[in-house]
């Protein structure tokens, strides 16, 4: 006797259903043993520079408590977006992860034409640190404050700008100076160079005024009395330069930008994944060991949960998106 059309249909509605229950037994397994093999850990820029430090710190101590060796691959170019397009393109499995920056909260804006989406196909896991900037000036120049910076840039006497220097369009430098401009609705004059060196050179020059500036680059001209450093960028004053009063604090009203180390999955890594990451991230930066690293290339350990990384990268994303869009920064 031949099975009825019903028969046939319990079959496969078991069968179905025994296949689902051993798939995400066979998952959940899966997620409980993980890490079973070495994890990938991408980094958008060459080897020996900041980033790189800080990554190889970081993925040094959180190989110790993942117990699976954590291998740095160092893939530099398009200002870190071929590196983002690797991790975003990635199986969401928690072995490739990216050591991502404030370019990947920037470059969805900043270039028309990109081959993934920062914000839909990466997911954040933890923010390790937080740098803040100074808003520096040559010491023969006019501003003594933020309040003569602010003056002068209000005046809009197209006889004689304000120039500011960056090392190039869609640089920290510039974004941090156009937000600023946002701000205290000031008109200041984009004075862009290849690169932060020749930037800085004219400024201690005094051919171009003011320039902002990573900390740990900045600081050491400030005390040697090189540059006269106005405020700080971030929201509260840095341990580094306690002294220098931030941007909020002198009139420009919420004023907070920083560049900043965080770690990113692609998009639909198990939860328990990124949990695991997230931890042994935060117990990464809270080590004496890698907390000096990144103290030492200008940044502050933070370890956040993965929950507040991504309202913070949410926040960053709109912030740049709006400051590049009012500025027309466009990049070739």
């Amino acid at each position: 006797m031949k099975p009825s059309m019903e028969d046939r249909r319990r079959v496969l509605a078991v069968t179905a259903a025994v296949l689902l229950t051993f798939t995400a037994g066979v998952a959940a397994q899966a997620q409980a043993q993980y890490p079973e093999r070495p994890i990938r850990l991408v980094v958008g820029f060459p080897a020996g520079g900041a980033s790189d430090v800080a990554a190889r710190a970081v993925a040094e101590k959180m190989s110790l408590r993942l117990k699976q060796p954590i291998v740095v691959e160092n893939k530099p170019g398009a200002a870190s977006n071929i590196a983002s397009d690797t991790v975003a393109k990635a199986p969401a499995d928690g072995y490739t992860v990216l050591f991502g920056t404030i370019s990947l909260a920037i470059n969805g804006s900043l270039y028309k034409k990109l081959n993934y989406d920062p914000s839909r196909d990466l997911a954040p896991v933890s923010q390790l640190s937080s740098a803040p900037f100074l808003l520096v000036v040559n010491p023969a120049s006019p501003f003594k404050s933020v309040a003569d910076l602010i003056k002068a840039g209000k005046n809009n006497d197209k006889s004689n700008p304000v120039y500011y220097a960056s090392a190039g369009n869609g640089s920290g430098a510039h974004l941090f100076t156009e937000l600023l401009a946002s701000r205290a609705d000031l008109d200041l004059t984009h004075v862009p160079y290849r690169g932060a060196a020749p930037a800085m050179a004219d400024v201690l020059g005094g051919q171009v005024p003011l320039t902002f500036d990573n900390i740990i680059t900045t600081l050491p001209l400030v005390q040697a009395g090189k540059l006269r450093a106005l405020a700080v960028s971030s929201k509260q004053r840095s341990a580094a330069a306690p002294n220098i009063p931030t941007l909020d604090e002198e009139g420009v009203s919420g004023y907070d930008a920083t560049s900043w180390f965080g770690l990113f999955v692609p998009v639909g890594t198990p939860a328990p994944i990124v949990a695991a990451l997230n931890q042994a991230a935060s117990d990464a930066v809270r080590t004496p060991e890698v907390s000096a690293t990144l103290r030492g290339v200008g940044a502050e350990p933070v370890g956040s949960s993965a929950r507040d990384f991504q309202t913070f990268f949410k926040s960053e994303v709109a912030k740049w998106a709006d400051v590049i869009h009012r500025a027309k920064v466009e990049v070739n």
